[in-house]
Parts: structure tokens; C-alpha cells; sequence
């Protein structure tokens, strides 16, 4: 429906916003000044105890500084009623004494139809209201005496019964007057498919009236009472009035208690509704039998911008929580977001209220967790991440879940929340896999199994102490030195600094420091350092000599530089520790005769030596460089002539 020009500027001049938003909000008297049109009040969109909600009356605006809610009086009718564009305008017509103008017949005609659908509604919940108090009713209203719902309760939410009949409502509505049209367009009977007369949609069942945020009945819900039945509940079907996917059950009585400072709670069903309701927690609706939809999502955010999921404590409503996070993730804003209490095992929130009371559901409500705690744990829960493979996965699905945020700032806080949680995981030892520790293959052998703790022999060896530790030692502190000073390419890092053990004490806190505050900047990290170490250490790091003379320290802010210099010191690192694990394994196997797959590794490593000793690459004076970058002391490369000579060589039965 067009409006003609001027008529909504006319509708604004004459609506009073500070009286339309005093009838949901407590202006508060100290802040506000009613003369000026300067009003305050707590924020009805979102809880808050200060006075954040500011109204302009003589502007005709709203905001709030709080969640950043901002509009004029239609769009807060449209946001508090749940209602759409013409409908806020026709309520706020009504209430300013102006004549809406004349409508399209096509709409107006829709428009009464629904009224005319309505009120056939409002006749079929009085019928079964009237047939819960039947005798055929006895069963029902013993089951609901068994779900703790009395007389009082049943009459607040209009609790009915539908007997086990064909045409039972047919016939009585039929008595009113209503046409057969009218009967079926409102989903209360279908044609019958054998060209009789319609039948009942609900028959046997225990009632419950659907009603929006307008408070008009829309649609039942109908609870089987044969424990047999194909469906055991039954929700009519969709019609002008009734849009399965744009209505919650309980929504207009769960606005009220939301706006009074209630959280407000998403249970699955209507039980579960009604009993959060007897405890106290009245802010409560329950979509109607389907995932939660898109539409249902915004309609929850318009009521509270942090909706609770109570899901149930099964399977079904884990899987359910889940595929909300699916939903939501394109859908965030700045303040709207979800959060999550799941029941316990086997638990609905009727049972939990049963078994331990309202404390102990206040405290799953207290102890809810963000979205993103709970994306994290379906990721990761029940897996292992043992393999630089495994953790590029996890990272590749995380990556992908948080793109589709459309909001960079959301985007971002999620990255970070997420990189500390990988952080906390991966500083942890990872489980064995099932069976015990993994084998470990040989070359030139068989598959054997890996050994459970350093022999002596290894621990004595010159190459797991003396110049490789020194010479490890030194690399990391032009690591740390490095990304400290360009804090900004930690993150490109990060997988290499989490593998970084550091044998020194400071260093392995300094390289923790980098990986959770890195993303702050080089203030925040060195501020972080300095009260971990104190304030001297990184000038300590940075003065030693073979940092100093590093061209990304001598250059300070050069950030090519200093991501060449990490980039190249973590290789070697990784190329030297791979060297030292090879030497160190064949040492373990030099118990007795070596086979020839030992005799070739241990060739390997000394033609990585000598292939060093002829390149005259750095420090030759000290040291020596494999082909893979691996910095050889001559220590080690007399340990690696020693062992050749010592070996006592065996062919391998069954070999030529």
C-alpha cells in the first residue's frame, strides 16, 4: 500500500515519541528534562541498569549509547510490537487520531480476510477449551496434572483438548455460521480425498493456542495422546494468518518479560516454555518444531540482543545448536550475537527444573557460553591434532566459519578468541592415539615401535647438549628480538613459534607473550614482557652482540626484513633439531649391529658434513653447514665420524 506525500511527516509532527516510548520504558527523572524534550531512560532493547536510551523529542529521534539502537516512532513500534511498516503506521494513526488513507481493495480485501480468519481462531480455541472439561478429556487432563500444569496454569495458556473425532470442531464451527471455505483456509480441517465431507486436522490430541506479538491466535499445537501416533506433536498448517517460520511460541508474554530485564531463554518445545515459565523464567518461546529460521533469529534480536539457546541435552539438540551457529555467523552485528546452555545428558529444561529447582537453572543460564566458545568446541571436541596436517585442517574450517562474518570488527574479535583458544590447545601435550604411542618407521627396516623416553646413551650425547644448545639458544633470541620489533608478522609465525621449545626460561615466556598479545601491538606486547621479566629484558635481548649486528635489529620497523630473518632462523632451527633427532635415534640403535637402512642415514649425515666443509659457508671457523642449513659444529661432526667407525655392519636375513 502507497501512502500519499506528507502523510507519514504529518504522522511524526503529531506522534509524541516520548509518549510512545514511555509506555515501554521508565524515564529516568534526574537525567531527563520533559520541558526541553530531553528525555532518558534504561534501554528497552537491551538489559542495562544506567539511563543509556536518549529521546529527542522534538527531533522525533531515538538512540541509544548503549547498543546503538536508533530510529524515529514508527521504526520503534515496528521494533517493540513486532509489526511490520503499515501496521506500526496504523497503529500510530490510530493513537495520533489520524484516517489512514484509503487502502488498495486487493490488500484491504487480504487484509479483512485475516481478521475474518482470526476470529474463526478465537472459536476453535474456546471449543477446545470448553472439550478439555469433558469426559473423553479424563486422560488428557491427567497428563497434565502429571506435567505439573493445574487448573490456573491451564487456564493461562488456554490449554484445550481435540477429541478423537472426524468432525467434531467441523460441526461445531459449523454452528457458529462459519462457511467451509473459511474452515479450511484456516488449517482447522482438510478435504477429505475420497470426496466426503472435511475432517479435522487435530483429533486426540492436548491443545495449544499459537499466538503472535498482536496477541491473536494464528495457529494450534497438538500434543498426541496415543504414544503410538505417527507425529507426536502437530502444528497446523501454514495459512494467511500462520507462517511456521516467522513465529515463536510465547513471543508477545516473552517481549513484555525481556523488556522488564529478563534474558530471554529459546527452549524446543511448548512444555518447556510453560514450565520456565511456573519457575520465574517468564522471558521464554520455543520455535514451532523446525530449526530456528532466519526470520525467527532477527525476531529474537529484536527482542533481546543476546538470546540464550536451552536446547535440550541430547543429540538432536546439540545437532540443533549447531546448525544455529551455521545460521548466525553471516547474521552478526555489533552487540547481537547468542549464547549457549546446554542441558545436561538426556535433560530438557522441564526435567532440569524438576529434578534440581530454578537455582540450578539459573546457574546453566549464568554459565552460558558465547557462540564462539561453542564453534571452537565442535571443531576440535573428540579429535586429535598430532600432525602439522591435522592442525592446517582445523585451522582451514575455522578460517572458512569465521569469513562468512560480514562484520570486520566481529570478524576480527572471533579471529583472536579463536587463536587463543588454538593457543591454549596446542601449548598442551596432544593424547596418544588409541592403542598407545604410534610407531615409527625406519628406513630400510620395518615398522617398530617408537620408544618411550630418551635412552642415556642419548642424553649423554654431545649432540643434544654443548655448542647445538648454545647455537639454538642463540637463534631464538633473534627470533624473539625480531618479532618484537615488528610484532605484526607474529602471526605469520605462529605455527613455527608454538613449535619453538626454548630451553632457556625467559625465552619460552617471552615466545608465550608473542603468540597471545602480538595482535595488540608493539606497546601492549612490550608493556606484557616487561611486567613478566622486567624492564629490562628486552634491551638485555636486544644488546647481546650476535643480536645487535642482525640487520632487521639495526633497522628497526623494516618488517621484509625482519619476515626474511624469522623466516630463515626458524628453518635452521627446524633443520638442526631434525639433524640432532637423526643422530640421536641411531645412537638408541647402536645397542648392537647396525642394518644398512642405519648405516645410510648416518652416511646422509656425514655428507651433509663434509658437503658443508667444502661450501665455506658462515662461521667456519666454529662451525660447518649442511645442505640444509643445519649448522654443524666440529664436535658433531666428529661424534658422526666416531659413530661411523664404530658400527658393526649386518646384512639383514633374507637379503642378497
Amino acid at each position: 500500500m502507497s501512502l500519499p506525500p506528507g502523510f507519514l511527516d504529518e504522522l511524526r509532527s503529531r506522534a509524541s515519541l516520548s509518549q510512545v516510548v514511555g509506555r515501554k520504558v521508565t524515564w529516568d527523572q534526574r537525567k531527563s528534562n520533559q520541558g526541553k524534550g530531553d528525555m532518558w531512560a534504561p534501554c528497552p532493547f537491551h538489559q542495562e541498569k544506567s539511563a543509556s536510551f536518549h529521546v529527542d523529542d522534538r527531533k522525533g529521534f531515538y538512540y541509544c549509547f548503549g547498543c546503538h539502537a536508533k530510529g524515529d516512532a514508527i521504526s520503534f513500534v515496528r521494533e517493540t510490537e513486532n509489526v511490520g511498516f503499515m501496521e506500526a503506521v496504523e497503529i500510530l494513526a490510530g493513537e495520533a487520531g489520524m484516517t489512514m488513507p484509503a487502502r488498495d481493495p486487493k490488500a484491504a480485501e487480504k487484509a479483512d480476510k485475516r481478521n475474518d480468519l482470526a476470529e474463526v481462531m478465537e472459536l476453535a480455541v474456546r471449543w477446545f477449551r470448553l472439550q478439555l472439561q469433558t469426559g473423553a478429556a479424563a486422560e488428557a487432563r491427567a497428563y497434565l496434572d502429571r506435567r505439573g500444569l493445574d487448573e490456573k496454569s491451564r487456564d493461562h495458556w488456554e490449554i484445550g483438548f481435540a477429541p478423537d473425532a472426524w468432525q467434531g470442531l467441523w460441526d461445531a464451527l459449523k454452528g457458529k455460521g462459519v462457511s467451509d471455505q473459511m474452515i479450511l483456509d484456516a488449517g482447522l480441517a482438510k478435504p477429505s480425498s475420497k470426496g466426503g465431507k472435511p475432517y479435522d486436522t487435530f483429533r486426540g490430541r492436548i491443545m495449544f493456542p499459537i499466538r503472535d506479538a498482536q496477541g491473536r491466535a494464528i495457529a494450534f499445537g497438538g500434543r498426541a495422546m496415543d504414544p503410538n501416533d505417527n507425529a507426536k506433536y502437530l502444528n497446523s498448517p501454514e495459512t494467511a494468518l500462520f507462517d511456521k517460520g516467522r513465529s515463536l511460541y510465547n513471543v508477545r508474554e516473552a517481549r513484555v518479560a525481556a523488556g522488564k530485564g529478563q534474558p530471554l531463554l529459546v527452549a524446543e518445545g511448548y512444555m518447556d516454555v510453560i514450565a520456565l515459565h511456573r519457575a520465574g523464567f517468564e522471558a521464554a518461546v520455543a520455535p514451532l518444531g523446525t530449526a530456528i529460521t532466519e526470520n525467527q533469529l532477527q525476531m529474537l534480536w529484536r527482542i533481546d540482543p543476546e538470546p540464550i539457546i536451552t536446547l535440550d541435552g541430547d543429540s538432536a539438540g546439540q545437532r540443533a545448536a549447531l546448525r544455529l551457529i551455521d545460521l548466525a555467523l553471516p547474521l552478526l552485528e555489533a552487540g547481537r550475537s547468542l549464547r549457549f546452555a546446554m542441558m545436561p545428558e538426556g535433560q530438557d529444561p522441564d526435567d532440569l527444573l524438576k529434578a534440581s529447582g530454578p537455582g540450578a537453572f539459573q546457574k546453566l543460564i549464568d554459565e552460558a557460553v558465547p557462540m564462539v566458545r561453542l564453534l571452537w568446541q565442535r571443531e576440535t571436541e573428540g579429535r586429535v591434532f598430532d600432525s602439522p596436517e591435522r592442525k592446517a585442517a582445523l585451522d582451514k574450517a575455522l578460517r572458512e566459519k569465521i569469513m562468512q562474518i560480514k562484520d570486520p570488527s566481529i570478524r576480527s574479535h572471533y579471529g583472536q578468541e579463536i587463536k587463543d583458544l588454538r593457543w591454549q590447545l596446542f601449548r598442551r601435550p596432544q593424547p596418544a592415539p588409541r592403542g598407545g604411542a604410534r610407531p615409527a618407521f625406519r628406513p630400510g627396516g620395518k615398522w617398530q615401535q617408537a620408544p618411550m623416553a630418551p635412552l642415556p646413551s642419548t642424553k649423554a650425547s654431545v649432540l643434544v647438549g654443548g655448542d647445538q644448545a648454545v647455537t639454538d639458544h642463540l637463534r631464538e633470541a633473534v627470533i624473539l628480538a625480531a618479532i618484537t620489533g615488528c610484532p605484526e608478522i607474529a602471526a605469520e609465525f605462529e605455527s613455527g613459534l608454538e613449535g619453538m621449545p626454548c630451553r632457556d626460561r625467559n625465552h619460552a615466556v617471552m615466545r608465550d607473550l608473542i603468540l597471545r598479545h602480538a595482535h595488540e601491538g608493539a606497546g601492549v606486547l612490550r608493556e606484557k614482557i616487561s611486567a613478566a621479566l622486567g624492564p629490562d629484558a628486552l634491551e638485555n635481548l636486544t644488546s647481546q652482540r650476535h643480536v645487535a649486528i642482525t640487520p632487521c635489529i639495526r633497522n628497526p620497523g623494516d618488517i621484509e626484513m625482519a619476515t626474511m630473518t624469522v623466516a630463515e632462523e626458524l628453518a635452521k632451527l627446524a633443520a638442526a633439531r631434525g639433524l640432532s633427532e637423526e643422530i640421536a635415534e641411531a645412537e638408541e640403535d647402536m645397542a648392537g649391529a647396525a642394518d644398512e637402512g642405519l648405516t645410510w642415514r648416518l652416511s646422509e649425515a656425514v655428507r651433509s658434513a663434509d658437503q658443508a666443509r667444502r661450501s665455506g659457508q658462515e662461521d667456519k671457523a666454529e662451525y660447518e653447514v649442511s645442505d640444509n642449513g643445519a649448522r654443524i659444529s666440529r664436535d658433531e661432526r666428529s661424534a658422526l665420524d666416531a659413530l661411523l667407525q664404530n658400527i658393526t655392519y649386518e646384512k639383514p636375513k633374507g637379503r642378497n
